[in-house]
């Protein structure tokens, strides 16, 4: 009871809230992505469970996040499983279309909701873990505050992208910009990166470049299999 009278307490807890719906923004939209291509029934439970999964695993993350980002290739890895999504995600857009729509199911839709996350969660925790300061209470309270606001932003941004379909390939954009952020941002590549600051940047534009590109040739493909 002491420790929730203490002012530090409830500090560090606004803290780490504010940091998830910072942070949160772009795994919403690898939710809503994922979440669209089940019928309309199972979005809702895919958002959930996808959400909660997620949050779970960043909790686990959290203790060895420090770790695993010193590991040599692990972001390479990592932001190519990204590019891998986004491709994947936009590609298959073109098949969700017209009324023979063919939906996917819903373990599929979690299974890349948990591993867009994993990728995209190892610099964001690190933030999270400076916030609690070494208390497991603040951390798993503020991450499971957060659950409600990612499910939220998830849920809102399917209703976007059904009525503004240009918001998919955005989404997709921004799922390739952070896989390119994470592969230039490995280990192996720390003192290339100080040296050349403008790598960031180019690694981003090009992952985006990347994943529209490609997404937007697998469309074109399927169109011409169909007609």
């Amino acid at each position: 009871m002491e420790l929730l009278q203490s002012p530090e307490f409830w500090i560090g807890l606004l803290k780490i809230i504010w940091i998830n719906i910072i942070l949160s923004g772009d795994n919403a939209v690898v939710i809503a992505m994922a979440a669209r291509s089940l019928p309309p029934h199972q979005q809702t439970k895919a958002v959930f469970y996808g959400s909660g999964a997620a949050v779970v695993l960043r909790i686990l993350l959290t203790v060895v996040a420090a770790t695993l980002l010193a590991l040599p290739y692990l972001q390479i890895v990592g932001g190519l499983l990204l590019l891998w999504i986004g491709v994947q995600l936009l590609g298959d857009e073109e098949e969700q279309e017209g009324e023979a729509k063919e939906y996917g199911s819903l373990g599929a839709a979690i299974r890349t909701i948990l591993i867009a996350d994993l990728v995209m969660s190892l610099d964001n925790v690190i933030a999270v873990a400076a916030a609690a300061k070494g208390s497991m209470l603040l951390l798993v309270l503020g991450l499971a505050i957060s659950i409600p606001l990612v499910i939220f932003g998830s849920t809102l941004m399917i209703k976007l992208m059904e009525r503004f379909p240009i918001i998919i390939v955005m989404g997709a954009g921004l799922i390739g910009w952070v896989g390119g952020e994470t592969i230039v941002s490995d280990f192996v590549l720390k003192d290339f990166l100080a040296a050349n600051s403008w790598l960031h940047y180019a690694g981003a534009a090009a992952g985006a470049a990347f994943v529209i590109g490609v997404g937007k040739a697998i469309q074109a493909r399927h169109r011409t299999q169909t007609a």
